[in-house]
């Protein structure tokens, strides 16, 4: 396999990664100790289907992809990043305390879609933000590192959600107050520690996110990772069915977060050393890697309902996880015009949200028709079409 070139001595890592990375980190931890009880909070307590879950985990990914298209394009246009960030992590911190207040599902939906409403104005300026701070020869790395440490308040999240559940005697709503405290404190970290570059990029006349303009900026092969990570999302339905599978497996209801703490430790455990080996070897053939372990998820979680092929299942899906996301992010950052980066995002998270409702709300429905053995099998499935794509991608270039 060709190797990238190096050179002899890598830069340090920026101060403002290791901000993002603080703030991705706390306000995971807090998303996720909700994420981790809200399936079986809205499907047992409130009586919501899994199709409707389904649809509802899809819209609100989707509201949160769609959304970077402007926030992205807004950010080029301003030149500058650390105000759009403020305002959506602002928004979702202001979020977290409808969740334990809600009486009714149109109330934890509603907080559901704001959460994510907030997630889709910071996420495409922060990953342009990234692009600009890191130096191109630990690129891969910077977005690997701001991964891991995301993955790592995701991988809290819901260890604290099981200790609260059983400090609290599986009472959810009171458990879900505490997911505030980390959510404001992310807001706080980037006040005082974000800082954009000196030489931020030029601010350019605004354009419509979808300008014929602007799409005539992008390459050829920045196009084909578009198709790459829209096809990956249709593959990759919401963890949310991870969680519903645990409670089939009879898993005590105080310990099903447990799912998400493995998922999400396999996650931060690989996210920044494949960001690494990305900036050394071909990201063509890590993507494969992980699209191979997405695959091997789906069987371990389609073939059996014991705990050893949950667990197992959902360690492996943790591991494409971190062999995908900042892989990906890195290839749309190099394959886009520096000064359009926030757009470059925000359309490859348009064509991942459209998916990513598909995805969704088909799972969904095959769970209520035909069981969750079927669901996992269907997205084994799916998997084969990008990884068949990853060998005709062109090659990305050192």
């Amino acid at each position: 396999m060709p190797s990238r070139a190096t050179s002899p001595r890598r830069p340090p890592m920026p101060r403002t990664i290791w901000a993002l990375g603080l703030v991705s980190l706390f306000m995971d931890l807090s998303s996720e100790l909700i994420h981790a009880l809200l399936p079986i909070y809205l499907v047992t307590t409130m009586g919501m289907s899994v199709t409707a879950l389904g649809a509802l985990e899809g819209a609100a990914e989707a509201t949160s992809m769609i959304v970077k298209v402007f926030s992205g394009s807004l950010s080029d246009w301003l030149g500058r990043r650390k105000g759009l960030l403020l305002f959506g992590y602002g928004l979702a911190a202001l979020t977290k305390p409808l969740f334990p207040l809600a009486e009714t599902p149109a109330v934890v939906a509603a907080a559901r879609l704001l959460d994510r409403f907030g997630k889709g104005i910071r996420g495409a300026p922060r990953d342009a933000l990234v692009a600009d701070v890191a130096p191109p020869e630990i690129r891969g790395a910077c977005f690997g590192l701001r991964q891991s440490m995301d993955t790592i308040g995701a991988f809290a999240g819901p260890l604290l959600a099981i200790v609260l559940m059983l400090a609290f005697s599986d009472h959810i709503r009171t458990v879900l107050w505490f997911a505030a405290i980390p959510a404001f404190i992310a807001v706080g970290i980037i006040l005082v520690g974000v800082r954009e570059p000196d030489s931020a990029p030029a601010q350019r006349a605004f354009r419509a996110p979808l300008h014929w303009k602007s799409m005539r900026e992008f390459s050829g092969r920045y196009w084909y990772v578009v198709g790459i990570g829209a096809t990956f999302t249709l593959a990759r339905f919401s963890e949310a069915f991870l969680v519903l599978r645990a409670q089939q497996t009879g898993l005590d209801i105080a310990w099903i977060p447990g799912v998400m703490v493995v998922m999400s430790l396999a996650y931060a455990l690989s996210a920044y050393p494949a960001g690494v080996l990305s900036d050394r070897w071909d990201r063509r053939a890590l993507l494969a890697c992980g699209l191979v372990l997405l695959i091997a998820a789906d069987v371990l979680l389609g073939s059996r309902d014991s705990m050893i092929a949950l667990f197992a299942g959902v360690a492996v899906w943790g591991l494409h996880m971190g062999f995908t996301q900042g892989i990906l992010a890195a290839m749309v950052a190099e394959s886009a015009p520096p000064a359009l980066r926030g757009t470059a995002f925000g359309v490859f998270n348009l064509a991942s949200g459209v998916c990513m409702v598909l995805s969704s709300v088909i799972a969904g429905w095959i769970w209520d028709r035909h069981g969750a053995s079927m669901t996992f099998f269907a997205g084994a499935a799916i998997a084969v079409i990008p990884l068949i794509m990853c060998t005709m991608t062109p090659r990305t270039q050192p």
